[in-house]
């Protein structure tokens, strides 16, 4: 009896396991920064203790492994089509982050099956079990995949420079997202600011646009400045906040990530928790 009462405990415990938190980094355009943002996040957020896997949403032209410097052999698309086990299309970067590649040079936009879908599922219902944070550096343009993505994960990262077409596409994907679901969280932050005059002016623009136009309140994380070491950095083929940690836009970054890692909610509702996956589950469902 003794010996049952202890496994329903423990299965109990484990039915309650605290799931780790989805995160899609986005922006309204691209040449914002916006996969070299996602390589420093994860890579700092793994500095600090945490587990992450970042995953490469540019299936065929990802530059997560060519910012590492790395070949990789496999990536998302083998695991997605059934070539290659999940473990075989993960690869471990600095600090002990674990990234899964969307690999480069494929042509074509692909067209997810419901068994893609499947093993998608079967992969995030197991990252979610394994690590803190899954983030999802998402790609340029957007596909009904890639919007059930968006919409399902339960934090958005929004990259935005100063300049008005970034600002003016970075409102649109927002404004997007949040008619498809009001209560999504959004995280601001601009890239690339010549002063924090101007980093601070930019997000304010767009909160207060969110907040007068849709009634929506969104968290700023700040700005990241506008850093030679970013260029050396990228020719170098390591990630700044790594080879860099003295430099001004690594100590910006080190405190968003700090900030960040203590706005999280506590998640203390179990079924919440599960809403990335049986959102995700829900939206495709409809389109099948």
């Amino acid at each position: 009896m003794r010996d049952q009462a202890e496994e329903l405990r423990l299965r109990m415990l484990q039915s309650q396991q605290k799931l780790g938190r989805s995160i899609a980094v986005v922006s309204g355009k691209g040449g914002v920064g916006k996969s070299n943002f996602s390589m420093n996040f994860t890579t700092t957020l793994s500095e600090i203790g945490k587990k992450v896997v970042l995953i490469d949403m540019d299936i065929g032209m990802g530059n997560i492994h060519i910012l590492l410097g790395k070949t990789v052999p496999t990536n998302l698309k083998d695991y997605l089509v059934g070539e290659k086990t999940l473990e075989e299309v993960m690869f471990e970067g600095p600090n002990n982050l674990q990234y899964i590649s969307g690999g480069s040079g494929l042509s074509g936009v692909m067209e997810w099956n419901e068994k893609m879908f499947n093993r998608l599922i079967e992969a995030f219902e197991y990252l979610q079990k394994h690590y803190d944070y899954i983030v999802f550096d998402m790609g340029a343009g957007a596909t009904s995949q890639t919007l059930d993505l968006l919409v399902s994960v339960d934090d958005i990262i929004v990259i935005t420079t100063a300049e008005p077409t970034s600002i003016t596409d970075a409102y649109s994907m927002m404004k997007f997202i949040y008619f498809k679901d009001p209560d999504k969280n959004f995280f601001l932050l601009c890239n690339r600011a010549f002063s924090e005059e101007e980093g601070v002016d930019t997000t304010a623009r767009l909160k207060l646009a969110m907040s007068k136009f849709l009634s929506k309140e969104i968290v700023v994380l700040g700005s990241l400045p506008e850093d030679p070491v970013v260029r050396m950095s990228v020719k170098e083929q390591v990630p700044f906040s790594i080879l860099y940690p003295n430099a001004a836009i690594t100590k910006k970054l080190k405190q968003m990530v700090n900030s960040f890692t203590k706005m999280e909610v506590e998640e203390t509702d179990i079924p919440h928790q599960s809403t990335f996956i049986s959102r995700l589950k829900n939206l495709f469902s409809r389109r099948s």
